[in-house]
């Protein structure tokens, strides 16, 4: 089944992003790359020397989530955009199981096409299931993980999709209540007409994303920094907190915020873990 509601969904979806792709804020390569799952489109800019960062955007978007942050990202990394597979990006659409290991050789196959042995990851909500995914399967390939409200740490909350349900009967309306209120962002907002466009042309992934248990979390042996809204009304970010901390991470968690994290918390953190030489090529 493909991923789209209709072909002219998917046709719009893409036209979107073409115009995102058209004003990207910085010089830049458009990669695609052969792997295992099918094709993937990555976006490439920064110094070639510079430390290699990849970008794992989440559920129902693609790199163009990243285009705000570029511009201070690509002036201290080789920048590695990548669009996830089975979402509404450039790549295939393939989707494999969530157990297995079958999205870590994916991305084995994204760094070695470029050559890299190790890279820090900066990812959000479901990038960062997949780079903790990764990290606890590859953990020589990860220097560093920087989430921005990752999943599969915290349990979803049910009454989220309880409130979904209740107020997508209420329409247009109530479709944009219930986005904002998961985004934590005003009604109004561009970002909200985004996710709107998005799932009405989109189907997202169903049934529930995996847990990492103890011993997965035991092989972050890597620095890792997540910051998470603390008003997140899809995911425990208070368990989130504990598990990752005691994990050996550092998070903060922000006051009056949902799921969306506006501003550049991690950019120090990975600034500085690179002064460090925590992380190279």
């Amino acid at each position: 089944m493909t991923i789209y509601k209709s072909e002219a969904g998917a046709q719009l979806l893409r036209e979107r992003y073409l115009e995102t792709l058209r004003a990207w804020p910085v010089p830049h390569e458009e990669v695609r790359v052969p792997t295992p799952e099918g094709e993937t489109f990555v976006l490439v800019s920064g110094p070639a020397e510079a430390p290699p960062l990849v970008l794992l955007h989440g559920s129902g978007s693609n790199s163009g989530e990243w285009t705000a942050r570029l511009p201070s990202l690509a002036g201290r990394f080789r920048v590695y955009a990548v669009d996830v597979i089975g979402e509404p990006g450039m790549s295939a659409e393939t989707r494999p199981p969530l157990t297995g290991d079958r999205y870590a050789r994916w991305l084995d196959a994204v760094l070695d096409h470029f050559g890299v042995a190790r890279a820090a990851f900066l990812t959000s909500s479901f990038g960062g299931w997949l780079a903790l995914d990764f990290a606890t399967r590859r953990p020589g390939r990860v220097t560093a993980l920087a989430l921005r409200c990752p999943i599969g740490l915290g349990p979803m909350k049910k009454g989220f999709v309880v409130k979904a349900v209740l107020l997508a009967l209420f329409g247009e309306k109530g479709r944009r209540k219930s986005v904002a209120g998961v985004l934590g962002e005003p009604e109004t907002s561009p970002i909200v007409d985004h996710q709107l466009l998005v799932s009405a042309n989109y189907r997202y992934r169903t049934g529930p994303f995996p847990l990492f248990d103890e011993s997965a979390l035991g092989r972050l042996t890597m620095p890792v920094y997540a910051v998470a809204g603390a008003e997140d009304a899809m995911v425990d970010s208070a368990t989130t907190k504990r598990r990752l901390e005691a994990a050996g991470a550092v998070v903060d968690l922000v006051p009056g915020t949902g799921h969306y994290i506006p501003g550049e918390a991690d950019l120090a953190f990975l600034t500085r873990t690179a002064a460090n030489g925590d992380f190279t090529a």
